[in-house]
């Protein structure tokens, strides 16, 4: 008999954290006080005011499809958006509202990736990136990158690996797991690089908002012949809502939203209308105050864990990850973060889920609780390394 099982899911990689949700699930069930900082969800609620819209939108009744590229009137303050904060002027169409980021890659790869072509990624990175990629039948080259690059692919990586079968590269700035950023100069270079050898650039920026020490840099500052992933999930503290955004070359307006109908129709209408109102000044003034609270975590970990002992390249300047070096204490991660949470009771993520280089050695920490929790962890950490 011909096997039933699509040959495609043997190229899918499990993502270990989410078992180790599952098991702290498990011990919170049994009584247990479980801190989380393993996945990337903010402690914050959904602003009240984006609650607030979505309600109204659903009282009316009327929760139709909206067209599949999103509501044009969010398009517009997408792009409203990026005039006020990056100076950067972009034409309303070329925006996509999509069902999260992970909808955006779908669309992004799926109308530029052919099987058997390759993406140029770094390693670490955000491994569903490259499972998005496999969906089509593409494949991800995983460039390992260390702190002298600051995590970051750049030109001359990227020149170096490209090929005849080389597509595209994928720049991450904040990026899951390091948090950190590429500089303007190198992002401004990459995007100089790809274009002039054919390829196509995406940028994922889905933590943009949440920098801390300096400001981050759109792709589209650059040029328009880039593909940009962002999400209303981080900054915007929309998680469960699932909705995103995805901005494209003219050149694929039409392709990505033939697929857009096809793959999911549109994305959740009134997580579209509530999303209108991330926008308002009330709202906006709410996330950043809730950005100064994500950098009072920050310091306050990141100074912790280096006195623990563990080895932090560069401290992060956006999202909320700290990805540290725990080989003073074990040459196996994974087992670390496992034991770690059956022991004290608090959850962290194994390298093994971000790629390949180093990764038994790496351990990544997310700031998404509270400074009080984040206390209480860094005292079970302690305890926990001392036995």
């Amino acid at each position: 008999m011909r096997e039933r099982l699509a040959q495609r899911n043997s190229e899918i990689s499990s993502f270990h954290v989410m078992e180790l949700l599952r098991r702290a699930k498990e011990l919170e069930a049994q009584g247990k006080d479980v801190i989380h900082l393993e996945i990337g969800e903010p402690d914050f609620p959904t602003p009240q005011a984006v609650i607030n819209a979505g309600i109204a939108h659903l009282k009316t009744g009327h929760v139709k499809y909206t067209p599949a590229a999103g509501l044009p009137e969010l398009r517009q303050k997408i792009a409203a958006f990026y005039q006020a904060y990056y100076k950067v002027t972009i034409d309303w169409q070329q925006i996509f509202i999509t069902p999260g980021a992970s909808g955006a890659f779908l669309l992004a790869f799926g109308t530029s990736l052919n099987p058997n072509e390759e993406l140029l990624i770094s390693d670490p990175c955000y491994p569903c990136n490259n499972n998005f990629a496999a969906l089509f039948g593409a494949k991800c080259k995983n460039i390992p990158v260390n702190a002298d690059t600051r995590f970051q692919l750049n030109a001359n990586l990227i020149k170096s690996h490209w090929n005849s079968n080389t597509k595209g590269a994928l720049i991450a700035s904040p990026s899951n797991p390091t948090g950190t950023l590429i500089s303007a100069e190198e992002l401004e270079q990459a995007i100089k690089t790809v274009n002039s050898l054919g390829g196509c650039f995406f940028s994922d920026e889905i933590y943009h908002g949440l920098v801390y020490d300096q400001t981050a840099t759109t792709a589209l500052a650059f040029s328009d012949n880039v593909f940009v992933i962002n999400s209303f999930s981080k900054y915007f503290g929309m998680t469960g809502w699932r909705i995103g955004w995805l901005i494209v070359p003219d050149e694929f307006i039409e392709a990505t939203e033939k697929l857009a109908q096809n793959i999911y129709i549109a994305t959740s209408t009134q997580s579209q209308y509530a999303a209108l109102a991330s926008f308002d000044i009330d709202t906006l003034t709410e996330l950043e105050f809730r950005r100064t609270e994500f950098a009072a975590r920050r310091d306050f970990l990141y100074d912790a864990l280096i006195k623990l002992g563990f080895e932090i390249n560069i401290k992060p300047e956006g999202a909320f990850y700290i990805y540290a070096n725990c080989e003073k204490f074990t040459h196996n991660s994974y087992q670390f973060a496992v034991d770690f949470l059956e022991s004290e009771a608090v959850a962290i993520t194994p390298g093994i889920d971000f790629g390949h280089h180093k990764a038994h050695l790496m351990l990544r920490f997310a700031y998404t609780t509270s400074i009080d929790k984040l206390t209480i962890a860094i005292q079970r950490l302690k305890r926990f390394i001392n036995q």
